[in-house]
């Protein structure tokens, strides 16, 4: 992996967490009860579209400045922000699929999984940042 495969990811994830947030706007709309009467569900579904909207928009700030400086990119970064950019939102939006009222399911471990890939990677983007700046 490498930056160019970030910035692809995410421009996609970009236009596909807007388009989950159209999504669930419908539902919303049209008091779909499946979504509207699950507090739970609707919450972790908000949370998923949120996060990932996010992480989509750091992919992008991650690719655009490992191609400005080199000491950023590396292969074990891109893999990180790739696997933070799938792993949150994923952990949310399959955690309200099949959550009871009060727990979501098993797959919102994904999403802790995820930001610790998150907090890696921008620790060390942001340690080889000031390490490229004293050079």
């Amino acid at each position: 992996m490498n930056a160019t495969s970030n910035l692809k990811f995410g421009w996609l994830a970009l236009a596909f967490f807007i388009s989950v947030g159209l999504f669930l706007e419908s539902l919303h709309l049209f008091k779909t009860p499946f979504y509207f009467e699950h507090d739970l569900r609707r919450e972790l579904w908000v949370l998923g579209h949120a996060h990932g909207a996010l992480m989509a928009i750091l992919n992008i700030v991650y690719a655009l400045t490992a191609l400005r400086y080199e000491a950023v990119g590396n292969k074990l970064d891109s893999w990180l922000w790739l696997l933070a950019g799938l792993f949150i939102p994923a952990g949310f939006l399959l955690g309200g699929v099949t959550a009871s009222e009060v727990d979501p399911a098993l797959w919102i471990v994904l999403t802790p999984m995820g930001a610790l890939c998150a907090l890696v990677a921008s620790a060390r983007a942001g340690m080889a940042l000031l390490r490229h700046r004293q050079n």
